[in-house]
């Protein structure tokens, strides 16, 4: 049995059983990793407390021969990013974002700077309100890691909303803050960005819309 440390990120958690869960990580060095964490949801469990949406971890699971679901053994939680649970715009835009990392990446696949991409966001959400701006940008920075971000140059978009999704793109979490799109350039970036990805993925995870809306 090979026993494997990492550190990572809880992209999303499930029932298994009545008293276990599988946990969905994201870690810088062995991309995302499935886990089932037996006997969680029993009150004495050493997991119990420990495994929410977003919490960041030190971790030691028993990899599996026989499929990508691998046993959790150890838990040492680093940071619950609690403030991100005051809202719930910050928690969907959290949760769309980590869907948005599902569907695009692939399993046992180093992903070190979409995990910085994701923890950076966890990390600004709390920062300021939940507006589109935030979604527009992550979604944008994620396509540039996937190698797909678009040509703003052969866009039909207008000129102040190519000027909008370069800034996007470019700009680091600080400098996005100071970015004051109007309703008219978020309406027709939102509308571009979901033609986009839908061309792209084929879907968009659920979740979109209501990130959006906040």
């Amino acid at each position: 049995m090979t026993v494997t440390t990492a550190n990572g990120l809880i992209l999303r958690t499930r029932l298994l059983t009545e008293t276990s869960l599988i946990v969905h990580w994201l870690t810088p060095e062995l991309g995302r990793v499935a886990t089932v964490a037996k006997g969680a949801r029993r009150p004495k469990s050493s997991f119990h407390g420990k495994l929410d949406l977003f919490y960041a971890c030190d971790f030691s699971f028993a990899r599996s021969k026989r499929s990508e679901l691998h046993v959790l053994r150890e838990v040492v939680v680093r940071d619950t990013h609690e403030r991100l649970r005051h809202d719930m715009g910050w928690v969907r835009q959290a949760a769309y974002a980590a869907a948005l990392i599902e569907q695009t990446t692939e399993t046992d696949t180093p992903l070190p700077e979409i995990y910085e991409l994701f923890s950076s966001l966890l990390a600004f959400l709390p920062q300021q309100p939940p507006k589109p701006r935030t979604i527009f940008a992550f979604e944008l920075k994620l396509l540039r890691e996937l190698g797909q971000e678009p040509d703003v140059s052969v866009t039909k978009l207008s000129a102040k909303t190519q000027e909008l999704m370069s800034a996007l793109m470019e700009s680091n979490w600080a400098e996005l803050a100071a970015l004051q799109p109007t309703g008219a350039q978020v309406r027709e970036l939102q509308q571009f960005l979901h033609g986009f990805l839908h061309f792209h993925l084929g879907k968009l995870p659920q979740g979109r819309h209501t990130a959006l809306a906040t």
